[in-house]
């Protein structure tokens, strides 16, 4: 039997495909093709399916102006990156945020700096202004 797919996330495709969206702000068929384009050439149909698709699924609205229909995102970029950390670390880090900010500071290709970065967001979070 097949798994009920979760529409609260974006399949890598959609992802790629509202990245762009709420790069432009808002933009047609056309305006996204060309950008979807600068990295893999894409036929116009393909487009509007997936389109369409995360529209039905609440990720996009659209506005027909003239004879186009025009794209806006749905959820701020801020929003969807909340969700999909908050599903990462319930499916993969068994809902511990510790675990999953453990694991990114243990990566080899984290450098002194981003740390140091990461360092000055704790503190400011916590309030702790001093290091």
């Amino acid at each position: 039997m097949r798994k009920k797919q979760d529409h609260s996330l974006l399949t890598e495709v959609e992802l790629e495909f509202m990245t762009v969206v709420w790069d432009l702000g808002q933009g047609s068929v056309r305006d996204i093709l060309a950008e979807l384009n600068k990295l893999q050439e894409r036929a116009y149909t393909s487009v509007a399916t997936v389109l369409k698709i995360m529209e039905q699924k609440g990720f996009l609205t659209s506005e027909r102006v003239d004879r186009s229909l025009v794209y806006r995102p749905a959820i701020p970029k801020a929003d969807y990156q909340k969700t999909s950390l908050k599903n990462l670390s319930s499916k993969l880090f068994n809902g511990t945020p510790a675990a999953l900010v453990a694991r990114l500071v243990d990566d080899e290709d984290i450098t002194d700096d981003m740390l140091e970065e990461m360092r000055a967001l704790l503190n400011e979070r916590l309030g702790d202004n001093e290091i």
